[in-house]
C-alpha cells in the first residue's frame, strides 16, 4: 500500500511540474550562435520572473533594430551587483 501511494503521488508531483519545466525551455534561443550588438537601451524593466531590456541597434543597412534582452530575475541579479539603476534609457550598452 505504502508503495502504491509513493508512486501516484510521485506520478502527481511530476505531471504538476510540467509547466514550470516548459516555461524555462531554452527553445526559443539559438545557442550554437553567439551575437554581439551595441545600441541605445530605450526601455529597462527590474520585473520578476525576468529583468529585461530593449535597445536600439543601428543596422547595417542604416534602419533601426530594437532587440529586446531577457536576464536572469532580480533577486539573482542582485546578489551579482546589479541594481535597479545598474543601466537606465539612454545608456550606451554591449551585449
Amino acid at each position: 500500500m505504502r508503495s502504491l501511494y509513493i508512486t501516484a503521488l510521485t506520478v502527481v508531483m511530476l505531471t504538476l511540474s510540467a509547466p514550470a519545466w516548459v516555461h524555462h525551455s531554452g527553445a526559443m534561443f539559438d545557442r550554437t550562435r553567439e551575437t554581439k550588438i551595441t545600441g541605445t537601451v530605450t526601455e529597462f524593466q527590474w520585473t520578476n520572473p525576468h529583468a529585461s531590456f530593449k535597445v536600439d541597434v543601428l543596422g547595417a543597412d542604416g534602419k533601426t533594430e530594437t532587440w529586446s534582452i531577457e536576464m536572469n530575475g532580480p533577486n539573482n541579479l542582485i546578489r551579482a551587483g546589479w541594481k535597479r539603476t545598474t543601466i537606465k534609457p539612454g545608456d550606451k550598452v554591449t551585449v
